[in-house]
C-alpha cells in the first residue's frame, strides 16, 4: 500500500505543530503551515516532489520573513496601560508632611503614602507639589 505524498506532508504538519506546542517556538507553527501548503500542492494540484519542496521553502520563509519581525516589534512593547505601583510613578504629589532623605508624608492619587527624597540632602516643605519617581515597597521616591 503506497501513501500518497499529501498525507506524508500533513504528517510533517502535524508534528511540526505538536513540536510548537511543546517548545513554543512559532518558527515551528510557520514551517507546519509550509507543510500544509505542500501538502495542497500534492494533493489537490497535482505537483511533483520539487514543486512540493519549492510551495514548502517559500510558504514557510516568507511566513518566518513577515512574521518574526512584526512579533519581535510586539513582544519589545511595553504595556499601554500601567497598573498598580507603574501607575503612580510619574505622578504628581502634595507634601502633607516634610519630606527629607529619610522620610515624610505626601497625598498620591488621593491616598496618603509615605515618601523620602531621592536626594538625600533635599528638602520639601508641606504644600509643595514633588514628582513620583519610583516606588520602594510602600514609599514613594520623589523629586
Amino acid at each position: 500500500m503506497e501513501i500518497d505524498a499529501w498525507v506524508w506532508w500533513l504528517v510533517a504538519a502535524t508534528g511540526l505543530g505538536i513540536g510548537l506546542v511543546i517548545t513554543t517556538m512559532p518558527e515551528l507553527g510557520m514551517l507546519a503551515v509550509g507543510a500544509v501548503a505542500a501538502s495542497a500542492t500534492a494533493g489537490l494540484f497535482g505537483g511533483d516532489a520539487v514543486l512540493q519542496v519549492v510551495v514548502f521553502a517559500v510558504v514557510s520563509t516568507a511566513l518566518i520573513a513577515v512574521v518574526r519581525p512584526i512579533a519581535k516589534r510586539h513582544r519589545a512593547q511595553q504595556p499601554q496601560l500601567a497598573t498598580g505601583v507603574d501607575a503612580l510613578k510619574g505622578r504628581q504629589a502634595v507634601v502633607l508632611e516634610r519630606v527629607d532623605g529619610s522620610g515624610g508624608r505626601i497625598k498620591l492619587a488621593g491616598e496618603v503614602w509615605s515618601a523620602r527624597a531621592l536626594d538625600a540632602g533635599r528638602t520639601y516643605e508641606a504644600g509643595q507639589e514633588v514628582d513620583v519617581v519610583d516606588i520602594e515597597g510602600a514609599t514613594a521616591i520623589v523629586i
